[in-house]
């Protein structure tokens, strides 16, 4: 996908003046090392003591060593999945090659590789993925759990083989920053699993070209930080990543001021970041997700270092993970809202881990658990990694008191998420929060009011997902678009206006009128009502109530215009979901356990209906379980009109 000059418009107008002059610098340093590129200094004496404490391995669950080895075999055999495509060549990787296109990336001068252009490079989240070494750490980890040296030398020979095809500033992999903070905190992680390994010093230490390679990325993340409106997720990667090594590999002149830099924008970003409430600004759950694991790994280096942080960063931290704890249903699954592309921080896991479950455990270890949080029954890898690096919270006399929730939280009024629950663990999310963060709002999704609807952890209206980013821009578009939500279209225009697929340039702005999800305890009813400015000649307002007990959920869809607007509402279900419409009324039908589980949609009369499903031109019908896959799943979508003040009342009844 190549950027029109039109896009260029649109993105420079999205952009203040000190991002502008940012960028403009940015541009003459590149020009000027193309010609002139940075001498790493040489380096003496470099050691590595950011170690894993005695017994810290002896911890690891044995079903998560488990896990991780299976993992670990798996890798060494050849064989990995991104994005839905699977590879048999991981044994001796093409570093530019992409298998879902077969395309290679150019080589030449990094600042000169066109990525966006799939007809160029080929796809690039699947050659930058392999690229981030994540890979690499799960091999380390079955090394330092198991002692057995195939996994450290398929390591180093993979180490070396990627320094030597990816010279500094040259191809693919050094364009942006997001990527080059991942992999320096994997080699960070990296020389600490293989600690134990006799080879280790002779691949980091001992070796000019991992010194070399070390040096340019952090030099180059120094020199080309994420700016104004693309400080998102970008910017905590970069500097978490450039913060671990200066931490870890403290080996030259520069590395004092990069770390001092580093953490001081580690701690700026993640406030900027991060919603009082503790919710990510993107509003993109899966990036909380790589927030949070960013900075908890960052925090372990600065704790293994002696290095201290501001106590605004274990604050953060903190409130992420208690927000983290408040919003995921009964089987600890977080709401699909905004982007996702299964991006990761730190990779010490074999398959089948909980993510989400992971990350509470560790949240536990560290900042402890409050009598609310969800229970955590699964084990992982990481959580005693970082326990033993990190000082736990209540023990650091720099942490700051601080008045921790006394109940789970339902509603986030700075991020406009509202969570009503009910009997038979029916979850429902309600979206009344801003676009997105930033001016660009680079991962939002067009869902203003939209509901996610989960009954035991089942998606029943579902939030369909994110699918794809690059080169294909009419799966782009549905995936973020309005009628691509369970929400209310007028006129066949989305609420927000895009101006490509990581630019928004007019933002719908919500409101909530009213949230109480507390009135379902005790038989009652929780409800909750905002309304939108999207839609240049109407109001679209939305009023949820889910009644305990009757297991009923109830949305009422009111449009307030000043003239008669072509009205599409749409309901996507999850693909479980089996649904048999009559009229405007759905029988829905799923197996949960082994245990078949039933409800009926009372759908708006004033709608004509009809189910879609798998449905390509345009496209309709398709739910992502992660990026790079999609599946057909059936949507509901009611078409009609309405004229001055209408209103549309669905009802969902779950059967007991």
């Amino acid at each position: 996908m190549t950027m029109s000059a039109g896009w260029y418009l649109r993105r420079l107008s999205r952009m203040g003046p000190r991002e502008v002059g940012g960028r403009v610098g940015d541009t003459l340093r590149r020009r000027r090392w193309r010609s002139a590129r940075p001498v790493a200094p040489g380096v003496s004496g470099a050691g590595f003591t950011a170690v894993l404490p005695a017994g810290t391995i002896a911890a690891v669950p044995p079903d998560a060593a488990k896990r991780l080895v299976a993992e670990a075999d798996r890798l060494l055999d050849g064989h990995v999945e991104y994005f839905g495509v699977a590879r048999d060549d991981l044994a001796d990787p093409n570093w530019w090659y992409d298998p879902k296109t077969g395309r290679r990336a150019p080589w030449g001068y990094a600042f000169d590789v066109p990525y966006r252009d799939e007809d160029a490079v080929g796809d690039i989240k699947q050659i930058w993925e392999l690229s981030r070494h994540q890979y690499l750490t799960v091999l380390a980890a079955a090394y330092a759990l198991t002692e057995d040296e195939r996994y450290a030398e398929r390591v180093a020979a993979h180490l070396r083989s990627w320094w030597a095809a990816n010279a500094p500033l040259r191809g693919v992999h050094w364009t942006s920053g997001i990527e080059l903070g991942i992999r320096l905190l994997s080699w960070v992680w990296i020389r600490r699993l293989l600690d134990g390994w006799p080879g280790v010093t002779e691949l980091f230490e001992d070796n000019p070209v991992a010194l070399r390679q070390i040096w340019h990325h952090q030099r180059w993340l120094a020199a080309f930080p994420s700016r104004g409106s693309s400080a998102n997720n970008h910017v905590i990667a970069e500097t978490a990543g450039q913060f671990a090594a200066a931490c870890a590999f403290g080996w030259f002149p520069e590395s004092a001021r990069w770390r001092a830099d580093s953490l001081r924008s580690l701690d700026r970003q993640l406030r900027a970041n991060t919603f009082g409430s503790g919710l990510n600004r993107e509003l993109a759950t899966e990036y909380h997700g790589l927030v949070l694991e960013l900075g908890l790994a960052a925090l372990a280096e600065a704790d293994a270092a002696g290095v201290p942080v501001p106590a605004t960063v274990r604050l953060v931290l903190l409130r992420m993970t208690d927000a983290l704890a408040a919003v995921v249903d009964n089987r600890l699954r977080p709401p699909r809202q905004g982007d996702s592309d299964d991006g990761h921080g730190l990779i010490v896991d074999g398959t089948g881990t909980d993510r989400w479950g992971s990350l509470l455990a560790t949240g536990d270890a560290v900042f402890g658990r409050l009598d609310w949080w969800p229970g955590v029954t699964g084990t992982d890898v990481r959580t005693p990694l970082l326990a033993a690096l990190v000082r736990p919270y209540a023990k650091d006399g720099a942490a700051p008191a601080v008045t921790r929730p006394a109940s789970r939280p339902a509603h986030f009024s700075d991020a406009g998420m509202t969570i009503l629950r009910g009997p038979e663990h029916i979850w429902a999310r309600c979206d009344g929060g801003p676009h997105g963060f930033l001016s660009i709002a680079a991962h939002a999704h067009a869902d203003a009011l939209s509901v996610e609807v989960r009954h035991d952890g089942v998606d029943v209206l579902a939030d369909p997902g994110t699918y794809c980013y690059h080169g294909q821009p009419e799966w782009r578009r549905y995936f973020r678009s309005t009628i691509g939500h369970n929400t209310l279209e007028l006129d066949g225009a989305d609420q927000s206006v895009s101006g490509g697929p990581f630019l928004w340039t007019r933002h719908a702005r919500s409101r909530v009128l009213a949230a109480d999800p507390s009135g379902a305890s005790a038989g009652g009813t929780a409800r909750w009502c905002a309304e939108h400015d999207g839609y240049q000649h109407a109001v679209h307002r939305r009023q949820v109530e889910l009644t305990a007990a009757s297991h009923e959920l109830k949305v009422v869809d009111e449009v307030r215009g000043d003239r008669p607007a072509a009205v599409r509402l749409a309901f996507h279900l999850g693909p479980a979901i089996t649904a048999d419409l009559v009229g405007n009324r759905a029988r829905l039908t799923w197996t949960r356990d082994g245990e078949d589980r039933s409800a009926e949609l009372d759908l708006p009369g004033e709608l004509n209906w009809q189910a879609h499903r798998g449905a390509s031109e345009p496209p309709l019908g398709w739910y992502s379980p992660g990026f790079g896959r999609k599946e057909p799943a059936t949507t509901l979508l009611g078409t009609g009109f309405a004229d001055g003040r209408r209103e549309f009342i669905t009802v969902l009844r779950f059967h007991g």
